[in-house]
């Protein structure tokens, strides 16, 4: 089995917003002022979505703030994020964010664009 989904966010200038629609929509309960780093999103306005124990193993996150661009992302685990995203550079990827490491979460992202232009992230110890 290859690597698992670990992670999905959903950022754009109005967090608040969002966390309403989604909470509204699917019943996430998301409260915001979650450790992240700040490239991610402003650091107050980040939420992780409260595990539901009907759910799947996917976390979720909603944040953002005026000067984030609204996008999803799906996050891929992997040991180490710079390995993972130099090798999506060599494979026709682009590079967008990182290696970057939030200490108050212990993880370190990235993001990459795949060849068609899709925005993916990884995640991971290192």
């Amino acid at each position: 089995m290859g690597s698992p989904v670990v992670h999905v966010e959903f950022i754009g200038p109005d967090p608040a917003r969002l966390r309403a629609f989604y909470s509204a929509l699917f019943g996430w309960d998301a409260p915001p002022g979650a450790p992240v780093h700040p490239a991610v999103s402003d650091e107050d306005r980040y939420a992780f979505v409260e595990p539901d124990p009907d759910a799947g193993p996917a976390a979720g996150g909603i944040g953002g703030g005026p000067g984030f661009a609204a996008h999803a992302i799906v996050y891929v685990g992997v040991p180490d994020v710079g390995a993972a995203l130099a090798r999506a550079v060599e494979l026709g990827g682009t590079l967008v964010l990182g290696p970057v490491r939030n200490e108050g979460g212990a993880v370190t992202v990235g993001h990459l664009r795949d060849p068609a232009g899709t925005l993916v992230g990884v995640a991971g110890p290192r």
